[in-house]
Protein backbone atom coordinates (compact mmCIF):
# COMPACT_ATOMS: atom_id res chain seq x y z
CA UNK A 1 0.00 0.00 0.00
CA UNK A 2 1.54 3.22 -1.00
CA UNK A 3 0.28 6.99 -1.53
CA UNK A 4 2.02 9.80 -3.65
CA UNK A 5 1.95 12.10 -1.37
CA UNK A 6 5.53 13.19 0.30
CA UNK A 7 4.44 12.68 4.10
CA UNK A 8 5.48 10.52 7.07
CA UNK A 9 2.17 8.86 8.96
CA UNK A 10 1.53 9.56 12.65
CA UNK A 11 3.03 6.43 14.64
CA UNK A 12 -0.41 5.69 15.43
CA UNK A 13 -1.54 5.53 12.10
CA UNK A 14 -3.42 2.26 11.48
CA UNK A 15 -4.04 0.52 7.88
CA UNK A 16 -6.79 -1.81 6.91
CA UNK A 17 -7.13 -3.71 4.09
CA UNK A 18 -10.20 -5.58 2.80
CA UNK A 19 -10.88 -8.22 0.15
CA UNK A 20 -14.46 -7.91 -0.47
CA UNK A 21 -17.11 -9.54 -3.03
CA UNK A 22 -18.80 -7.11 -5.23
CA UNK A 23 -20.73 -8.85 -7.45
CA UNK A 24 -24.66 -8.34 -5.96
CA UNK A 25 -25.80 -5.41 -7.23
CA UNK A 26 -28.77 -5.29 -4.85
CA UNK A 27 -26.61 -6.05 -1.28
CA UNK A 28 -23.89 -3.98 0.40
CA UNK A 29 -20.39 -6.20 -0.02
CA UNK A 30 -19.58 -8.82 1.56
CA UNK A 31 -15.92 -8.61 3.33
CA UNK A 32 -14.19 -12.73 2.70
CA UNK A 33 -11.13 -11.09 4.34
CA UNK A 34 -9.92 -8.75 5.87
CA UNK A 35 -6.07 -7.23 7.71
CA UNK A 36 -5.10 -4.52 9.45
CA UNK A 37 -1.54 -3.05 10.31
CA UNK A 38 -1.30 -1.41 13.51
CA UNK A 39 1.07 0.63 13.76
CA UNK A 40 1.48 1.03 9.96
CA UNK A 41 4.91 2.36 9.99
CA UNK A 42 5.97 4.31 6.76
CA UNK A 43 4.83 3.55 3.00
CA UNK A 44 5.14 1.30 1.27
CA UNK A 45 3.33 -0.83 3.62
CA UNK A 46 3.21 -4.75 3.22
CA UNK A 47 0.33 -6.59 3.92
CA UNK A 48 -1.48 -9.83 3.37
CA UNK A 49 -4.95 -11.35 3.49
CA UNK A 50 -6.19 -14.61 4.37
CA UNK A 51 -9.16 -16.06 3.56
CA UNK A 52 -11.27 -19.56 2.90
CA UNK A 53 -10.18 -19.92 -1.13
CA UNK A 54 -13.73 -22.16 -0.66
CA UNK A 55 -15.88 -18.91 -1.05
CA UNK A 56 -14.00 -17.82 -4.23
CA UNK A 57 -16.48 -18.62 -7.29
CA UNK A 58 -15.95 -18.28 -10.92
CA UNK A 59 -16.87 -15.72 -12.87
CA UNK A 60 -17.73 -13.15 -9.45
CA UNK A 61 -15.89 -9.61 -8.57
CA UNK A 62 -13.71 -9.14 -6.13
CA UNK A 63 -12.03 -6.22 -5.11
CA UNK A 64 -9.30 -4.57 -2.58
CA UNK A 65 -10.32 -1.72 -0.68
CA UNK A 66 -7.92 0.33 2.13
CA UNK A 67 -7.84 2.93 3.93
CA UNK A 68 -5.24 4.86 6.69
CA UNK A 69 -6.96 5.97 9.88
CA UNK A 70 -5.31 7.74 12.81
CA UNK A 71 -7.79 7.75 16.05
CA UNK A 72 -10.73 6.71 13.53
CA UNK A 73 -10.06 9.87 11.45
CA UNK A 74 -9.67 9.00 8.31
CA UNK A 75 -6.21 10.20 6.51
CA UNK A 76 -6.27 8.16 3.22
CA UNK A 77 -8.62 5.73 1.43
CA UNK A 78 -8.79 4.11 -1.90
CA UNK A 79 -10.91 6.18 -4.71
CA UNK A 80 -11.20 3.83 -7.51
CA UNK A 81 -12.12 -0.14 -7.59
CA UNK A 82 -8.66 -2.12 -7.49
CA UNK A 83 -10.39 -5.34 -8.90
CA UNK A 84 -8.49 -8.93 -8.27
CA UNK A 85 -8.20 -12.13 -8.71
CA UNK A 86 -7.95 -13.90 -4.96
CA UNK A 87 -6.50 -16.60 -6.35
CA UNK A 88 -3.80 -15.72 -8.29
CA UNK A 89 0.28 -15.23 -6.53
CA UNK A 90 0.15 -11.93 -8.48
CA UNK A 91 1.60 -9.08 -5.89
CA UNK A 92 -1.00 -6.10 -5.77
CA UNK A 93 0.26 -2.37 -4.87
CA UNK A 94 -2.74 -0.55 -3.88
CA UNK A 95 -2.13 3.49 -4.27
CA UNK A 96 -4.51 5.65 -1.77
CA UNK A 97 -5.82 9.24 -2.50
CA UNK A 98 -5.42 11.56 0.49
CA UNK A 99 -8.55 12.87 2.26
CA UNK A 100 -8.81 16.40 2.74
CA UNK A 101 -9.11 17.58 6.21
CA UNK A 102 -11.47 19.90 7.26
CA UNK A 103 -12.07 19.47 11.40
CA UNK A 104 -13.95 22.63 11.90
CA UNK A 105 -16.98 21.40 9.46
CA UNK A 106 -19.60 22.53 11.09
CA UNK A 107 -21.99 23.73 8.23
CA UNK A 108 -23.93 22.43 5.55
CA UNK A 109 -23.35 25.27 2.78
CA UNK A 110 -20.34 25.11 1.25
CA UNK A 111 -18.77 22.14 2.30
CA UNK A 112 -17.89 19.15 0.16
CA UNK A 113 -18.92 15.65 2.32
CA UNK A 114 -18.28 12.04 1.16
CA UNK A 115 -20.34 9.51 1.54
CA UNK A 116 -20.08 7.18 3.57
CA UNK A 117 -23.48 5.27 4.39
CA UNK A 118 -26.73 5.22 1.83
CA UNK A 119 -30.09 3.44 3.05
CA UNK A 120 -30.91 0.19 1.42
CA UNK A 121 -26.91 -0.46 0.99
CA UNK A 122 -25.16 -0.02 4.20
CA UNK A 123 -21.68 1.45 5.07
CA UNK A 124 -19.93 2.43 1.90
CA UNK A 125 -16.52 0.33 2.76
CA UNK A 126 -14.88 2.37 -0.03
CA UNK A 127 -16.90 5.69 -0.74
CA UNK A 128 -16.27 7.89 -3.43
CA UNK A 129 -19.60 9.80 -3.75
CA UNK A 130 -19.43 13.31 -2.99
CA UNK A 131 -22.32 15.68 -2.37
CA UNK A 132 -22.58 19.40 -1.53
CA UNK A 133 -25.15 22.30 -1.65
CA UNK A 134 -23.86 26.03 -2.48
CA UNK A 135 -25.41 29.18 -0.92
CA UNK A 136 -27.87 29.51 -4.25
CA UNK A 137 -29.27 26.28 -3.59
CA UNK A 138 -27.54 24.38 -6.33
CA UNK A 139 -27.17 20.84 -4.87
CA UNK A 140 -24.71 18.09 -6.64
CA UNK A 141 -21.44 16.26 -6.90
CA UNK A 142 -20.06 13.19 -7.95
CA UNK A 143 -21.97 9.59 -7.76
CA UNK A 144 -20.64 6.44 -7.78
CA UNK A 145 -21.14 6.77 -11.41
CA UNK A 146 -22.15 10.13 -12.54
CA UNK A 147 -21.97 13.40 -11.87
CA UNK A 148 -25.46 14.99 -11.03
CA UNK A 149 -27.15 17.86 -10.21
CA UNK A 150 -29.80 18.92 -7.82
CA UNK A 151 -31.63 21.72 -6.58
CA UNK A 152 -31.63 22.29 -2.71
CA UNK A 153 -33.86 24.05 -0.01
CA UNK A 154 -32.59 24.54 3.25
CA UNK A 155 -34.70 25.86 6.07
CA UNK A 156 -33.12 25.76 9.47
CA UNK A 157 -32.38 21.73 9.68
CA UNK A 158 -34.70 20.85 7.28
CA UNK A 159 -33.73 20.37 4.20
CA UNK A 160 -35.88 18.95 0.70
CA UNK A 161 -33.59 17.77 -2.35
CA UNK A 162 -35.15 18.05 -5.73
CA UNK A 163 -34.58 18.18 -10.01
CA UNK A 164 -32.20 15.57 -9.54
CA UNK A 165 -30.14 14.95 -12.79
CA UNK A 166 -27.08 13.23 -13.87
CA UNK A 167 -24.78 12.72 -16.65
CA UNK A 168 -25.42 9.17 -18.67
CA UNK A 169 -21.83 7.29 -18.32
CA UNK A 170 -22.69 3.46 -17.34
CA UNK A 171 -20.89 1.33 -14.89
CA UNK A 172 -21.19 -2.25 -13.30
CA UNK A 173 -24.39 -3.14 -11.77
CA UNK A 174 -23.61 -2.90 -8.27
CA UNK A 175 -22.08 0.57 -8.37
CA UNK A 176 -25.18 1.63 -10.49
CA UNK A 177 -27.44 -0.10 -8.18
CA UNK A 178 -25.65 1.85 -5.18
CA UNK A 179 -26.36 5.66 -7.34
CA UNK A 180 -29.71 4.90 -7.56
CA UNK A 181 -29.81 4.44 -3.64
CA UNK A 182 -27.79 7.49 -3.24
CA UNK A 183 -30.52 9.52 -5.64
CA UNK A 184 -33.29 7.65 -4.13
CA UNK A 185 -32.49 8.57 -0.33
CA UNK A 186 -31.40 12.48 -1.64
CA UNK A 187 -34.72 12.00 -2.65
CA UNK A 188 -36.33 11.50 0.83
CA UNK A 189 -34.47 13.91 2.26
CA UNK A 190 -36.27 15.87 5.07
CA UNK A 191 -33.70 17.22 7.72
CA UNK A 192 -30.15 17.29 8.96
CA UNK A 193 -28.00 18.21 11.48
CA UNK A 194 -24.28 17.80 11.82
CA UNK A 195 -22.12 15.93 14.70
CA UNK A 196 -18.62 15.77 14.85
CA UNK A 197 -17.74 16.74 11.43
CA UNK A 198 -20.70 14.26 9.95
CA UNK A 199 -23.28 15.53 7.72
CA UNK A 200 -26.63 13.04 8.81
CA UNK A 201 -29.87 13.13 6.67
CA UNK A 202 -32.80 11.47 7.80
CA UNK A 203 -36.51 11.63 5.72
CA UNK A 204 -39.74 12.67 7.27
CA UNK A 205 -40.06 9.51 10.02
CA UNK A 206 -36.71 10.85 11.14
CA UNK A 207 -34.91 8.11 9.93
CA UNK A 208 -31.13 8.21 9.02
CA UNK A 209 -30.89 7.54 5.34
CA UNK A 210 -27.63 9.31 4.59
CA UNK A 211 -24.21 9.86 6.27
CA UNK A 212 -21.44 11.53 5.42
CA UNK A 213 -17.81 12.56 6.13
CA UNK A 214 -16.07 15.95 5.34
CA UNK A 215 -14.43 15.90 2.63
Amino acid sequence: VMYRERIALPPNAVLSVQLADMSLADAPAAIIGERKVAPAGQVPIKFEISFDPQVVRPNMTYALQARITVDDKLLFITDTRHQVDPLSDKPETIVLKMVAQDPTADTLLGQSWLVEYIDGIGVITDPQATFRVDEGGKAGGKGPCNAYFATAKVDGEKIAISDIGSTYMACAPEVMAQEKALFEALAKAASYHIDAGKLIIADKDDRVILRFNAA
